[in-house]
């Protein structure tokens, strides 16, 4: 599962999505956010059945824990002891997490959500480096006559989002090395929610008191601090029904299963059978799949074929852009988890983490490095939340997301006494034309006038701009999204 999800963030060829785009609409909290009762109800019929199963093998920032932890097992073990519940903690960041939701404070919801936390530490720290590794073999592969791989541009998009990855990734594998499930189990809301219904599995770890020898491994090897051998009891709001303590019982004395339906074994003369000793609670396959690439597009960004386009100071907009799709502004904060994932797949570098506080990490358009193509739907199919909603390329084109804007001063017409057009040249809503800047001299030259009732906001007009460094044409957002 953890393969998949993190192959989805990583996927520089734009097709993997189509495959493993289910791994993002199963979690939680995309799911709670989209209103994917299917999902909400099989997630909460698994917690009831099996308990916290979600978090141990659906959750890729709970497998990401897993593997920090295990790490640390193989040079220190039997280190974990049983410690109490830290309710005050648990239950208060899931009060902060519920009121930030139905308040609107968007960057803490983001800072606490599990699936976004993951996606972003893959977005700013891995991705990087395997779009390095892409860019290598595309070398080596094109000097082979070969373009199975292409390369794509590596660039940081927003520097407060990759400081809060980074800080993320530090913390949680700091707190998983030193005490395995601590953050799934003090500070991660979807955990805690969780938690509630685990109480009340119907399959669950449970002890045969009259097997156990009180020899402390499962309560050591519990990375959720859990168990108490002890008292023989098991806190079930905190079991991630990993199967650890039931590998590690030597005895038979721990058991998986319904407490009152299962009975309990028959000593046997000789030796007592252990059958559960090495049972664990579930397996996770990982799927490989496999996708031909052979795409390629084109590396260098040219202004008209003529020259390369350097890049530019971000335009200052009053409204921010949201996607096409996302509907409104209001209802793209509401839902945006500031995951990434539609971040990392856009083909044509436009969305970024905003760096605004009250927008902070969730995606906005910016056209310094590329236009919002109208041809182009991919953030909308990948979106698990419902912030970004599937739309058609028809759609798409006479979506209008905010309008063109011209600034006198920039616009090297005027100001170097050049001639130009690109703006009105490449529009492809047509809703830009060339007019002379003095009706009454007819050698005056030709400055661009745009028309907001065919303008859809695509960012074309911006991004070929050749003004330095700000565009002399640039989008204003839109609160609400319109059709033309």
């Amino acid at each position: 599962m953890m393969l998949m999800v993190t192959l989805l963030f990583l996927d520089v060829s734009g097709v993997l999505h189509h495959f493993l785009g289910w791994t993002a609409r199963i979690q939680f909290l995309p799911a709670v956010l989209a209103l994917n009762v299917v999902v909400i109800v099989a997630l909460v019929l698994l917690t009831l059945i099996f308990g916290r199963i979600y978090c141990s093998v659906i959750c890729p920032l709970g497998i990401f824990q897993d593997i920090v932890s295990w790490i640390h097992g193989k040079r220190k073990k039997n280190r974990f002891t049983a410690s109490p519940e830290m309710r005050w903690l648990r239950y208060g960041v899931l009060a902060v997490f519920i009121v930030a939701l139905v308040a609107g404070i968007h960057a803490l919801v983001a800072l606490l959500a599990p699936y976004s936390s993951y996606g972003r530490m893959v977005t700013n720290l891995l991705l990087p480096v395997y779009q390095w590794g892409n860019n290598v073999l595309a070398y080596l592969s094109e000097r082979m006559d070969s373009y199975t791989f292409y390369s794509v541009d590596v660039w940081m998009k927003s520097l407060p989002t990759f400081l809060i990855a980074l800080a993320t990734f530090v913390i949680i594998a700091v707190l998983a090395w030193r005490g395995g499930r601590t953050y799934c189990n003090t500070i991660c809301p979807v955990g805690t929610f969780l938690s509630l219904i685990a109480r009340f599995s119907w399959l669950k770890v449970y002890f045969d008191a009259d097997k156990c020898k009180s020899c402390s491994l499962c309560t050591k090897n519990c990375k959720a601090s859990c168990i108490d051998f002890k008292t023989h009891k098991v806190d079930y709001s905190r079991c991630v029904t990993c199967g650890n303590c039931l590998e590690k019982c030597n005895f038979g004395a721990l058991h998986y299963g319904h407490p009152k339906a299962v009975a309990q074994p028959a000593p046997t003369s000789g030796e007592e059978k252990n059958t559960d000793t090495k049972r664990r609670a579930f397996l996770v396959g990982t799927a490989i799949v496999g996708a031909d690439i052979a795409l390629a597009q084109a590396a260098k960004k040219v202004d008209g074929g003529l020259a390369i386009i350097e890049d530019k100071v971000p335009a200052k907009r009053t409204t921010p852009l949201t996607p096409p799709g996302s509907v409104s502004a209001r209802n793209f904060a509401q839902h945006c988890t500031a995951c990434q994932l539609c971040v990392s797949k856009c083909p044509n570098g436009v969305l970024r983490p905003s760096s605004d506080p009250m927008r902070l990490m969730q995606p906005e358009l910016s056209f310094e490095r590329g236009a919002c193509r109208p041809e182009c739907v991919e953030c909308s199919t990948v979106c698990p939340t419902g912030a970004i909603k599937p739309i058609t390329v028809a759609e798409k084109s006479s979506t209008i997301v905010g309008h063109a804007v011209w600034i006198k001063a920039n616009c090297v017409v005027l100001t170097d006494g050049v001639n130009c057009g690109n703006c009105a040249r490449h529009c492809p809503a047509g809703a830009i034309m060339m007019v002379s800047s003095n009706p009454d001299d007819e050698n005056a030259p030709m400055v661009p006038a745009v028309n907001n009732a065919m303008c859809i906001g695509c960012g074309t007009c911006e991004y070929v701009c050749p003004a330095r460094p700000f565009s002399a044409i640039y989008v204003e957002g839109h609160e609400v999204h319109s059709q033309l």
